[in-house]
């Protein structure tokens, strides 16, 4: 990518988009187009096709998507595939037709069977069943993977795929109903502080181990992977490192500073026991992550009590 080509962040308002344009635009690239879900509606084909054929974009990071955590995975299974599935759909297909130099897709280390060997490594895709409660999400996100692939091979398109972990940052989701657990516990704990409630529920045991990536490490990997990856499959984005739920909850209780009990609703489901990413490939092409966890959640933290955040 150079410094004057136009580059389309699909997404650019989510936290994952956002972070991409923040690193492009601190590396001094000005020539950024954007739409809102509002503005362009990436499930109307049409639309799309009609988007590109204007702005005849260079480069592409396919970041929108329709998200959420577990509670919303699971209760809203239809709209999770077929949005998803349109989505990367039409953006890949009018980045061919329109003969874009590069796109990536980004997708969700949910892709992997539930009971995948640990550190889970690249190869492990489609090996075994995947976790039943987000599974129409994780098959979007393969097919958006296969997708790029076929169109590398029947196409030559140099299309490319990566796979982030469990991320957190800037413009992240805090609503109960559908964000996922960092931010969740982040808010029930600041609210539970606030209001002096005298302690906090987690769903289910607290036992599942879990990665989390800060936002802006993620895009740095994706723009470092977007000058120094072309091939098939895709490569894991994340820390190598991962810690318990419960160690998460009392790392977030301790940065918020409530003195509480934390308590379980046993009711609610864990999830996959444990999504430990192999970043070996990444580590070996030269990037590792800088912002460690402690630090990450103390600079959400910090921004978000300092402004109206849900």
């Amino acid at each position: 990518m150079e410094k004057q080509n136009k580059i389309y962040i699909a997404g650019h308002r989510g936290m994952v988009g956002s972070a991409i344009r923040r690193n492009l635009e601190s590396a001094g690239y000005t020539n950024i187009v954007t739409r809102t879900s509002g503005e362009l509606d990436l499930r109307d084909q049409a639309a799309v096709q009609a988007f590109f054929a204007v702005e005849k974009p260079d480069y592409v990071f396919l970041a929108a998507a329709k998200v959420g955590g577990i509670l919303a995975n699971n209760t809203y299974r239809g709209e999770f595939l077929y949005d998803n599935l349109m989505i990367e759909a039409n953006v890949i297909e009018a980045a061919r037709v329109h003969e874009v130099k590069k796109l990536m897709f980004l997708g969700s280390s949910c892709i992997y069977p539930k009971l995948a060997e640990q550190p889970l490594t690249e190869d492990a895709l489609l090996t075994g069943p995947l976790e039943p409660t987000n599974e129409p999400y994780a098959i979007a996100k393969i097919t958006g993977i296969k997708l790029c692939d076929a169109y590398r091979h029947q196409y030559g398109c140099d299309f490319i795929s990566v796979m982030p972990t469990n991320l957190y940052g800037p413009n992240d989701n805090y609503d109960l109903k559908s964000s996922h657990v960092l931010p969740a516990l982040i808010r029930k704990f600041h609210e539970a502080k606030k209001n002096g409630t005298p302690e906090v529920v987690m769903w289910g045991t607290g036992s599942p181990k879990r990665e989390f990536l800060h936002a802006d490490d993620l895009a740095a990997a994706c723009v470092f992977l977007m000058h120094n990856f072309s091939d098939y499959g895709f490569v894991n984005i994340g820390t190598g490192e991962d810690l318990a739920i419960l160690e998460l909850a009392q790392t977030i209780k301790s940065v918020v500073g409530y003195e509480g009990e934390i308590t379980h609703d046993l009711t609610k489901p864990d999830g996959t026991p444990r999504k430990l990413m192999n970043v070996g490939k990444l580590h070996a092409m030269g990037w590792k992550h800088q912002i460690d966890l402690q630090e990450g959640i103390e600079k959400v933290y910090a921004s978000l009590t300092n402004e109206e955040w849900y």
